[in-house]
């Protein structure tokens, strides 16, 4: 049992100026765990002293990167099955009081709304027009052209408020409602620009692995061509390696999101974000 009295007298310790008295204190808080967050966030409130304030700050976001790092350990060793479950746990570490639930309905209510326009008899084409109608002309989805480098477009809650987002976030929203409507649409970790492609190996294909064409979620599921994935790489000098062909897996996915993450942060200086983020990089490597 979690001893309130406790862990109040201990929060109210934490401006000792004495550094190894503080280590200790902060090490015990520590030690009790995400309980002790509402306890940290009500004194914090009524803290008066700032040296007070700015250890209970770090102590909660110490603790709740913890929880998003066991997070992501139990995601990844767990098989990594889910991919909106993958991002989720990268949204907590901005967003650590997160409203999980409403995400997960946004995307239900998207995909609902494809499913009742939906036939299931329609060519790969046809069926990817309609996502693309809802997706983009009905939800109003679309590149972040503006602000390409804000860290916010890889956030997929602020991706699903603003209807703004990069290229991965976008592709990420995209598949997971093809998949949850049985429309086979996987991800391609294509360097520079991610990109989607649509798989049904029981079809003729010029391509393979059964990909019949290649979604640009970016330019509003633009359907393209391997040809004009061969283009794209002689531009970048790069060889025309499978692994840019060919969906990749959900870890890959999530890990070119903390890419872009660490990415955006060091444009910004943000440091402490860049180390915390490679932290949560190295989990997955």
């Amino acid at each position: 049992m979690i001893d309130h009295s406790e862990i109040n007298s201990l929060i109210r310790l934490l401006d000792d100026p004495d550094d190894e008295i503080f280590e200790h204190i902060h090490d015990k808080i520590l030690s009790y765990g995400s309980e002790v967050i509402v306890h940290l966030e009500s004194a914090w409130e009524r803290a008066f002293d700032p040296i007070q304030q700015e250890r209970i700050a770090n102590l909660v976001h110490e603790i709740q990167f913890r929880i998003v790092k066991d997070d992501l350990k139990l995601w990844y060793h767990g098989g990594t099955f889910d991919l909106l479950q993958g991002v989720l746990i990268i949204n907590k570490y901005q967003y650590p009081d997160l409203d999980e639930q409403k995400m997960i309905n946004q995307v239900e209510a998207i995909k609902r709304d494809i499913w009742l326009q939906l036939i299931y008899e329609a060519s790969p084409a046809e069926q990817v027009k309609l996502i693309n109608h809802v997706f983009y002309t009905i939800h109003g989805f679309g590149g972040n052209t503006s602000n390409h480098q804000d860290p916010q477009n890889s956030y997929l809650s602020q991706v699903l408020e603003t209807k703004k987002g990069n290229q991965i976030s976008l592709a990420i929203i995209y598949s997971i409602i093809a998949q949850k409507l049985d429309i086979p649409v996987y991800g391609v970790n294509l360097p520079q620009h991610f990109i989607l492609a649509y798989v049904d190996e029981t079809m003729e294909s010029d391509f393979e692995g059964g990909i019949l064409f290649y979604i640009n979620a970016f330019n509003k599921g633009f359907i393209f061509g391997r040809r004009d994935v061969d283009m794209f790489l002689k531009q970048l000098n790069l060889k025309a390696e499978k692994q840019f062909y060919e969906p990749c897996s959900n870890a890959d996915i999530v890990r070119r999101v903390l890419r872009n993450l660490i990415s955006a942060y060091e444009n910004l200086g943000s440091t402490e974000k860049v180390a915390e983020l490679t932290e949560m990089l190295e989990i997955l490597e």
